[in-house]
């Protein structure tokens, strides 16, 4: 990665360290990683969107890594999320971005696509279902369930903090290898993620994801259709994540496009870089 600029953004009442690079004046593609990741999670398209003109910018969401860990559950709802998203945009004096968002990152572009659409050119989410289907498949599908059984397990308090901390996160990068294709993250990549989860508070933050997904209350939009021109990419060997709720998902999309990929996981923006980079930057072209 080259020519990287280091920021500190202040936003919704937090500090997000941001990592930027490619022409100031260029349009703006903002990315968002998941758990366990930080913004080290878009190393094989940042320089990728950069030369091709673009301004790319790509904050550890808070909680995470460098960015302020503000404590409590509720700091962490989907609406808090989104809302320090929105103060990303306006930080860049930004009318209209296009955002890509893998993973919990996804979670939080789809809901700033419901809730602020008019912020947003375009959209490009990687293996999360809409929150819709997401919702009703979590509590009522068998299989599902199974598949989410540490989503109800991060909900017991300090257990997982702790168990991370004490095998020295070596336990949440196991989880990372055992769920991806072999050789999509290397030894050196695997310690830069160590070293993020090891920032003080990090890993109880980032669990706090998960803990006010389920214990609090979210603002619900007006209407939970799609309306920006979005499309969904899906790595189909995702262990956490059925398939047909990325089917499902299309119904909520008006100017939808699902596209899959055969033998990649959940770890889509690593595994298939070569083939996903093309799709969003073709996708992206014609409203640069």
């Amino acid at each position: 990665m080259k020519n990287l600029r280091e920021r500190f953004i202040q936003t919704n009442g937090v500090k997000l360290h941001v990592m930027e690079t490619g022409p100031a004046d260029g349009p703006m593609i903002l990315f968002l990683h998941g758990f366990p990741e930080f913004w080290y999670a878009w190393r094989k398209q940042i320089d990728y969107f950069a030369d091709k003109g673009y301004l790319v910018v790509v904050p550890d969401q808070r909680g995470y890594n460098l960015s302020d860990k503000p404590e409590g559950i509720a700091s962490y709802k989907i609406d808090e999320l989104a809302k320090d998203i929105i103060g990303l945009i306006d930080a860049y004096g930004r009318e209209k971005i296009f955002l890509v968002g893998h993973d919990w990152g996804a979670s939080v572009s789809w809901w700033v696509a419901l809730k602020y659409p008019e912020r947003l050119q375009k959209l490009v989410i990687l293996n999360v279902p809409h929150p819709k289907v997401m919702a009703k498949t979590v509590f009522t599908n068998v299989e599902q369930m199974k598949k989410s059984w540490y989503i109800f397990y991060f909900q017991l308090p300090g257990a997982v903090d702790k168990l991370a901390a004490a095998t020295n996160y070596q336990w949440v990068l196991d989880m990372i290898t055992i769920s991806a294709n072999h050789g999509a993250f290397s030894a050196a990549e695997l310690e830069e993620y160590r070293k993020a989860f090891s920032q003080p508070g990090a890993f109880t933050a980032m669990v706090n994801w998960y803990r006010a997904m389920i214990q609090t209350k979210q603002e619900q939009p007006q209407s939970f259709d799609v309306t920006v021109p979005m499309i969904l990419m899906w790595g189909e060997e995702d262990v956490a994540m059925l398939t047909e709720m990325a089917d499902e998902s299309m119904a909520y999309c008006k100017q939808g496009k699902l596209i899959k990929f055969p033998k990649v996981s959940h770890w889509i923006q690593h595994e298939a870089a070569d083939r996903i980079n093309p799709f969003i930057a073709e996708f992206f072209a014609g409203d640069k």
